[in-house]
């Protein structure tokens, strides 16, 4: 006697809903990503001023000078040391003439540390460098 043995197809995995997932998933993360375009440095946490004002755009090629406590200090995005701004700032002025420099100093950061560097670009030939600030919030 011989019975009938019922034939089973092969397993088989379906890539179609797998290829569905996979696209939804990069569509998911597409979405979710934040852009951005320049992280910074330092993070800086500028004082308080009651003159100060916001302006709507900014010189052609401003050079941003940044100190953080008395170690960090960039140039540019570059860590510079207070004895070699003079020459950074003049090698920075033969690629870009007429760039204009900008002092950001953390609220934090010693005196010290910034009359220093006052020194460095008075001794680079920099008379008025601005000092950003931010404005109270009323």
């Amino acid at each position: 006697m011989r019975f009938y043995t019922k034939r089973r197809k092969m397993p088989s995995i379906t890539v179609v809903s797998l290829i569905d997932i996979l696209a939804i998933l990069l569509i998911f993360f597409i979405v979710t990503t934040t852009f951005k375009d320049r992280l910074p440095q330092l993070q800086i946490n500028l004082p308080e001023s009651k003159s100060a004002t916001t302006t709507a755009s900014q010189p052609k090629k401003a050079v941003i000078l940044q100190i953080k406590g008395s170690d960090q200090i960039t140039l540019d995005g570059k860590p510079v040391t207070p004895a070699g701004i003079p020459a950074a700032i003049k090698s920075l002025q033969k690629a870009n003439p007429g760039c204009s420099i900008t002092m950001q100093a953390d609220k934090e950061a010693p005196f010290g540390t910034v009359v220093s560097v006052l020194d460095a670009l008075q001794e680079a030939g920099i008379k008025n460098v601005p000092a950003v600030a931010k404005p109270i919030a009323k």
